[in-house]
């Protein structure tokens, strides 16, 4: 029997083997834990990260309005660094609920998908 994270790992090396970040256009990935929603814009070919932004430090909130301010700091932090267009990796999780907060606040701050 499969488990959720064998799922997920399953969807994560496929989908990484079709996406990669380059200099121009880097890969925005995701990572979220039960309590905290963690960011990075990552060059791959370099294999550096360019910028990144986490939950960690902020007062309390709904985890939606947590995923929304992280969104919101990435795309701050992406465009100080240069970065307009980036290539956005999941990581295995659904396109949906805190995901898709992230996604849509990055798209609001200027980043380009």
């Amino acid at each position: 029997m499969m488990t959720k994270l064998d799922r997920r790992n399953r969807i994560k090396y496929r989908v990484r083997n079709k996406i990669t970040g380059t200099k121009g256009c880097p890969r925005m990935s995701v990572f979220r834990s039960n309590k905290q929603i963690y960011v990075q814009i990552i060059d791959d070919l370099k294999g550096e990260t360019l910028a990144s932004a986490s939950s960690l430090g902020m007062e309390p909130m709904p985890k939606k309005e947590q995923a929304a301010k992280v969104g919101e700091l990435i795309a701050k932090r992406a465009q100080e660094a240069g970065i307009t267009t980036v290539v956005f990796d999941r990581n295995g999780y659904l396109y949906h609920g805190r995901v898709k907060e992230v996604a849509d606040a990055a798209r609001n701050g200027g980043l380009k998908f």
